[in-house]
């Protein structure tokens, strides 16, 4: 299935005078019939659209799962819906995620020592005021 959107090149929110133009700015003749009976039907554009979102997330998935395809279908028909792949593995993601929490969890420590050493000062100086005196 083509993604007719991309195909013709308008947003997938293109009100009906964008699509009409992009229809007459079309060569590819069975492209223009497709669109038109399509996109240009409220309906089956709404059921087109349903679809169409159902087959991006299904493209998402695939990526997910690191199944692409082949360098003889880049850029063809059928990679319409297929996501570029992730530039980080599914391991370095992970690990930024969790370098993200340790530094936190870091950074909370040190203000907690921080806090606790100005406490044990402030009571240090409280108890030297008290046997000075």
């Amino acid at each position: 299935m083509r993604d007719l959107y991309r195909r013709l090149g308008i947003p997938k929110d293109a009100a009906p005078p964008t699509l009409e133009n992009a229809l007459r700015r079309c060569d590819h003749q069975s492209l223009k019939v497709d669109a038109a009976a399509v996109l240009g039907v409220t309906a089956r554009r709404r059921q087109y659209d349903d679809l169409h979102a159902l087959l991006n997330d299904l493209g998402s998935l695939r990526v997910g799962l690191g199944l692409t395809h082949a360098p003889h279908w880049q850029g063809d028909v059928a990679s319409d819906f297929t996501q570029p792949p992730p530039t980080l593995s599914r391991q370095q993601a992970l690990i930024q995620k969790l370098e993200a929490v340790l530094t936190q969890r870091q950074r909370r420590w040190r203000l907690g020592l921080g806090f606790f050493a100005v406490l044990l000062l402030v009571v240090a100086a409280f108890v030297l005021g008290r046997l000075t005196a």
